[in-house]
C-alpha cells in the first residue's frame, strides 16, 4: 500500500506540473540545485547478510525486511546538461530481526557521500541519469534476540552506492524519481526508491 500511494502521488503530481509547465523555455544546463525526498527501502531477504551483526553464533531468528520509509536530501552542481555531482545525506530506514520469546533487534542505517552522475536529456524538460559514487554508511543496533550471551555490533563502513533514474525539469523546479543500491561491504545491501523535488540557482 505504500508502495502504491507514492507511485500514485508522484506520477499526479508529476502530470500536472507537466501540463502547467508545457510553454516554458529550457531549463539552466549548469549550476548549483538542492533537493529533498521521500520513498521506501528494502533489505535483500537473505539471513546471511544480518549475520555480521551477531558476533556470538545465534541462528535463531526471522528477518523482518518489509519496506520501510527512506528521507534524503541532496546538493549538486551541474556542469553542463550531462554531468554533475552531488553530495547526499540518506535516511535508510529500519531492518528488524525477531529472535526467540518476542524479542527483537533494529537495525536502524544511515549514510552520507558524493556521487557522480551521467545525464541523458531526452527533451529540454525530460532526463534519464544513472549515477555512481561512496558511502560513508552506519547501521546503529537496537534491541536484543532474547539470548544474555548473544553480542550484538553495531557497523560502520564506506562503501559503493550507485542507482538510475529518471528526472522532470520546471525551470527552476526539478522532480525525480530514483532508484539506489547501497552495497555494504558488498553483503548488507539496501535498495531504496524514491521520489524528490529540488530547486535550482
Amino acid at each position: 500500500m505504500k508502495r502504491k500511494t507514492l507511485v500514485a502521488a508522484f506520477c499526479a503530481s508529476t502530470t500536472m506540473i507537466a501540463f502547467a509547465s508545457s510553454a516554458m523555455a529550457a531549463p539552466n544546463a549548469d549550476g548549483l540545485y538542492v533537493g529533498i525526498g521521500t520513498g521506501f527501502s528494502s533489505l535483500k531477504n537473505d539471513s546471511d547478510e544480518a549475520g555480521d551483526f551477531i558476533s556470538d553464533g545465534v541462528e535463531d531468528f526471522d528477518l523482518d525486511d518489509d519496506d520501510d520509509n527512506v528521507f534524503k536530501g541532496f546538493v549538486g552542481f551541474e556542469f553542463n546538461p550531462y554531468f554533475a555531482t552531488e553530495l547526499f545525506y540518506a535516511d535508510l530506514g529500519r531492518t528488524r530481526l525477531k529472535g526467540s520469546n518476542d524479542a527483537s533487534t533494529d537495525l536502524e542505517s544511515d549514510a552520507y557521500g558524493i556521487s557522480a552522475m551521467g545525464k541523458l536529456p531526452l527533451t529540454s524538460w525530460f532526463t534519464l541519469f544513472a549515477k555512481a559514487g561512496i558511502a560513508k554508511w552506519k547501521t546503529d543496533v537496537d534491541g536484543n534476540l532474547g539470548g544474555l550471551d548473544v553480542d550484538l555490533d553495531d557497523q560502520d563502513g564506506t562503501d559503493p552506492v550507485y542507482g538510475a533514474g529518471a528526472q522532470f525539469n520546471f525551470d527552476p523546479f526539478l522532480v525525480r524519481a530514483e532508484y539506489e543500491r547501497y552495497d555494504f561491504d558488498s553483503d548488507y545491501k539496501i535498495d531504496t526508491f524514491t521520489a524528490s523535488a529540488g530547486f535550482k540557482f
